[in-house]
């Protein structure tokens, strides 16, 4: 119930591409392609360009009052 069935989608398909044109909606179809493609392009750039974090120079940071047995170890080394 509410569920449409694929003769319904297929009705529909016909319908659209009657009132659209057979150009226009595959002119549509194209440009949703490419608009799927440069999206992926995009998502791809992002992960491929890491650059670096910039940081402030500044003074260092207050010594632990505190230091533990591996502080003090990695300290010596």
């Amino acid at each position: 119930m509410g569920g449409f069935s694929l003769m319904h989608w297929l009705v529909f398909g016909v319908i659209a591409i009657l009132l659209l044109g057979g150009g226009r909606f595959s002119n549509l179809m194209g440009d949703v392609a490419k608009g799927i493609k440069n999206f992926k392009k995009g998502m791809i750039e992002d992960d491929e360009v890491k650059s670096e974090p910039s940081r402030i120079e500044g003074q260092r940071a207050a010594e632990p009052a505190f230091k533990t047995e591996a502080d003090r170890t990695r300290d010596d080394r």
